[in-house]
């Protein structure tokens, strides 16, 4: 038979889908511009003499790397640094210890009341988190519990956040979807809750894990409220407090306060960067069942 040519409408049908998805690129590169644009101000400042900040030239002449060292010596992020990361670490693994254990429970062992008792616990994400600051820090100054106060000390900074119902979610919806092939063959091999969820489920849930932990890592790493009223002094502030002071001493000194607010913010894209790959993985799939 003859090869039929391309009709006009068949062409006219090809090149819509190629528009629309030039359309589509365009939006999501302006975009992406909007959202870099702040960041990519604030590191070309960090590089400029002060001169050029009150120039508002695009871009440093040539780049001052020592502003990072003046701003870290300057601000004393020596300090706030370790402080930031003993608490990073400190709620991280409590983060996962604790909500492991309930995400699991919720999923995958049948309880009066977990249906409800889950439902609860997804209706405290409604909640503002500013609203259960007073209750929160009335038990952290020991006003109604009987172990005194822990103002300027670690546990005030990290006990609050070892547990949260986003990630306790985030959990149950990776643990739901669990084969029952898997649970069924544990059984028969004498193996309970306790050793199928160390043994099986965990060393499986590497994605979720790795993405409960840069959530917790990012909303640990900002927090600037809560240590404010639970902390008096420097000795546990952490660095986003230690940044906040620095605005305060630094004054017009532009180049250096946008110096240090990108070393703040330089380990929170490192750790997405490393870890960029299983955080999509495990928020893909943990929306799969539930």
């Amino acid at each position: 038979m003859p090869e039929r040519l391309p009709t006009a409408g068949g062409r006219r049908a090809r090149s819509r889908p190629r528009s629309s998805r030039a359309l589509l690129h365009a939006a999501l590169a302006f975009g992406a511009l909007v959202s870099l644009l702040p960041f990519l101000t604030m590191l070309s400042t960090s590089l400029m003499t002060l001169g050029e900040t009150y120039t508002r030239a695009p871009w440093p002449a040539q780049a001052q790397w020592h502003n990072f060292v003046q701003a870290w010596n300057d601000a004393h992020f020596d300090q706030f640094f370790r402080n930031s990361v003993l608490i990073a670490l400190t709620v991280i693994t409590g983060v996962l210890v604790t909500c492991t254990l309930a995400g699991y429970a919720f999923a995958r062992i049948r309880f009066p009341g977990r249906d409800a008792i889950f439902t609860l616990l997804l209706a405290t994400l409604m909640i503002p988190g500013t609203v259960t600051f007073i209750p929160s820090f009335l038990l952290v100054r020991g006003d109604v519990v009987p172990w005194g106060s822990w103002i300027n000390t670690l546990p005030a900074l990290t006990v609050p956040f070892l547990s949260t119902a986003f990630i306790v979610f985030l959990f149950r919806q990776f643990f739901a979807q669990i084969p029952d092939e898997l649970w069924d063959a544990a059984r028969m091999d004498g193996a309970g809750h306790g050793r199928f969820l160390l043994r099986v489920v965990v060393p499986m849930s590497r994605p979720v894990m790795l993405t409960a932990s840069l959530l917790t890592f990012v909303n640990v790493w900002n927090e600037f409220l809560w240590p404010i009223l639970v902390t008096t002094d420097r000795t546990w502030r952490p660095l986003s407090v230690g940044l906040y002071n620095f605005t305060q001493e630094a004054g017009a000194q532009t180049h250096l306060l946008m110096a240090g607010s990108v070393i703040t913010v330089l380990p929170v894209l490192l750790l997405y960067f490393v870890t960029q790959r299983f955080f999509t993985e495990g928020i893909a799939t943990s929306g799969l069942k539930g």
